[in-house]
């Protein structure tokens, strides 16, 4: 793969923008020697790490060529099944994903009614929730996702939850628990697993859960468009999912960007891959976040948390996934929809 130099590039690294630079692709990596590179002339554009939305699902190679298109260079899947569909996305490209596989569902809740879930997801006890763990890791898996729910409403009881965490762990493994309504959230938090993902649409989580959060160094993981789409299939007339999103950030949990895109019928609604994280990143600035809080969680922070050490930043020796906007996102967001070009492992994708 030929050498590709970037003259003057401004860099966010993690702070703000550097000074014009030169940034060299050198295979798939981000190199140091530009000589006998291709030269891009970048004007004074800036150049950012690729994109991690943190909660996707992907059925088809199709939608990671979406992600791609939007600058989301790693999609990180939180339902794909069965283990041969992971096995060929996988191969697929060009974005990059890691999977959850199979997840963890109770007996009851709108997951059972998915299309295509198998039997084995439904997990009722703690001893079933040991041999579902076996069972992903004997797939594969990058991580465990379960799905809470509320007393009552259908899933795994606490103690199943509690055993999927602690196992997950045991095995070198984080956990990512869904909690759509404050009764979920209560009991994914409880856990101390690393990763909650969704926040109330309607309701408010409880200071006591947003406090324990912080205390646990939990991570949210708000998928804010994901819940604005989801409202009109909610009871109520409140919207909560931006102040609950404000809530955690004010206290200080680790909030990552990530979406809940997909295009599965059983879904409370579809969401776009790709396009969404732009969306997110203005969802999360009515929560409060600044622009280089919203850049790092869609970045280096997303990177350190999900433990993907190769990526997220723009330094010699890490993955060469980039994308070169117009514009100044930490000034103004919507930069980050004048994309110029992406590449993905040092592949420039196709726009």
């Amino acid at each position: 793969m030929a050498k590709t130099a970037l003259r003057n590039a401004r860099v966010f690294d993690g702070r703000g923008l550097t000074e014009p630079r030169t940034v060299v692709i050198d295979g798939s990596v981000v190199g140091t020697d530009p000589a006998g590179a291709r030269e891009i002339e970048a004007a004074g554009a800036t150049l950012l790490p690729g994109f991690i939305d943190s909660h996707v699902h992907l059925t088809a190679p199709s939608q990671l060529a979406s992600l791609a298109e939007w600058g989301v260079t790693t999609g990180l899947d939180m339902a794909c099944f069965p283990a041969d569909r992971v096995a060929a996305l996988r191969a697929a490209g060009p974005a990059d994903f890691r999977s959850a596989g199979t997840p963890a569902i109770g007996p009851g809740g709108m997951h059972v009614r998915i299309p295509g879930m198998p039997s084995s997801a439904v997990v009722t006890s703690a001893e079933e929730a040991v041999r579902f763990v076996e069972a992903r890791i004997a797939d594969g898996v990058d991580y465990v996702k379960g799905v809470a729910e509320a007393p009552g409403d259908g899933g795994p009881p606490a103690e199943a939850l509690q055993a999927l965490v602690d196992t997950a762990r045991k095995r070198g493994l984080e956990t990512v628990l869904h909690a759509a309504t404050p009764g979920a959230y209560h009991l994914a938090v409880a856990t101390g697993a690393r990763f909650v993902t969704h926040v109330p649409a309607i309701g408010r989580i409880s200071a006591e859960d947003v406090s324990a959060m912080k205390a646990a160094g939990q991570t949210a993981v708000p998928t804010l468009t994901m819940m604005e789409a989801a409202l009109p299939h909610s009871a109520g007339a409140a919207e909560d999912y931006v102040a609950n999103a404000a809530a955690l950030h004010a206290a200080g949990v680790e909030i990552l960007t990530g979406t809940d895109s997909n295009a599965d019928p059983g879904a409370p609604a579809a969401v776009p891959h790709g396009a969404s994280l732009h969306h997110e990143f203005e969802l999360l600035a009515e929560a409060g976040l600044s622009s280089v809080e919203i850049l790092r969680a869609a970045t280096v922070d997303a990177a350190q948390a999900f433990g993907l050490t190769d990526r997220g930043e723009i330094r010699p020796g890490l993955r060469a996934d980039l994308v070169l906007v117009d514009g100044d996102p930490v000034a103004d967001l919507s930069a980050t929809r004048a994309i110029r070009a992406v590449w993905c492992a040092g592949t420039e994708i196709a726009r």
